[in-house]
Order: structure tokens, then sequence, then C-alpha cells
């Protein structure tokens, strides 16, 4: 909780360059909180973990101060996690954060857990952002924002992210279909 609140507070600096599909790296080392009573990372740990990785994406775009003005603020409408190894007390690893795509409602991001150059787990976050009074922004006004750099177009999801998305009836379907 506290790296969260140190990331979303005290924002790292912004990376020159940084595009919006461009994969944002943040490295953390694994403390004693993140343990369960079998000492290696609590699944519910990945998770907070993955928060603050897309804390630093946001922050690597500049886009706390292109959100803040706007009051809008991220939130995750769904995830999901595999995992491949355990991470144990001291590990060094990082989160490879980067978006996969984007639709009306959602935007598809896509962390990957690593240490010592090994798959310890991947993770999927279907993400909003909200506004005031929690009005729904729509992906796009925020992919127009966050990148100016984006394609007109979002990148085909892949297959089984897309399947996902519908499984957890998280993507956007036309209002004129049932």
């Amino acid at each position: 909780m506290i790296q969260l609140t140190w990331a979303s507070l005290r924002p790292r600096k912004p990376v020159p360059g940084q595009g919006l599909l461009d994969p944002s790296v943040t490295r953390m080392r694994v403390h004693p909180g993140d343990l369960d009573m079998y000492l290696h990372v609590n699944n519910g740990a990945y998770l907070q973990m993955m928060d603050v990785a897309r804390s630093n994406f946001i922050a690597d775009l500049d886009g706390f101060a292109k959100i803040g003005d706007r009051k809008w603020y991220p939130v995750v409408a769904a995830s999901t996690m595999t995992y491949k190894r355990s991470l144990k007390l001291g590990d060094r690893f990082e989160v490879t954060t980067r978006i996969l795509g984007w639709d009306q409602r959602v935007i598809y991001i896509e962390q990957v857990f690593t240490c010592r150059g090994q798959l310890y787990g991947r993770g999927y976050v279907a993400g909003r952002f909200l506004g005031p009074g929690n009005a729904r922004i729509p992906a796009p006004d925020v992919v127009a924002l966050m990148g100016p750099d984006a394609p007109a177009r979002a990148p085909e999801l892949p297959d089984d992210v897309a399947a996902w998305a519908r499984a957890l009836d998280v993507a956007h379907r036309d209002p004129g279909l049932v």
C-alpha cells in the first residue's frame, strides 16, 4: 500500500519520448509484508504491485498532470492473473506494463512479472477512467489525451484477451445489438 500511495501522490518523472503504446518498466523488491504464510508473494500483493506499475505507466506519460485538471481517475473494471513461479523475500523483479488496445469502454493492459530474466506471472487488466460524479470517460478520450501520438484505431487485441473481455462482459458492445 505504501508503494501505491507513493507512486500516486509522488509520481516519478515523465519519460521523454514515451509513447502510449511503449512498454513501461517498474522495478521492485519483495518485502516481508508482501508474503503469505507460505513465504511467497501473496496473490493479492501481485494486484497491488500491478496498481503501482500502472501508476508508473501513467506517470511516464505525464498523465497525472493531464488527467488531474479534468479530475479523471483510473479504476479497474476486471483483471486476471496467471502465476508461473513464486516470488520470494528479497527478490528483485520487474513489472512491464503495456497497452494492448482499447474499445469505447475500456483500455486493455498487459502486465508481465519477470525476475532474473524469467517469466513469473502475467496479468491482464481492463481499465476505465471516471470523472466528477462517477462519469464514465470513453476510452478513446483518455487515449487521445494521454497519447497524442497514438494511432487513430486501437491495435487488434490478442484473441485470448478479446475472448476474456467478452466473457466478462467488459468489452464494448453496439447498443443496437442484443
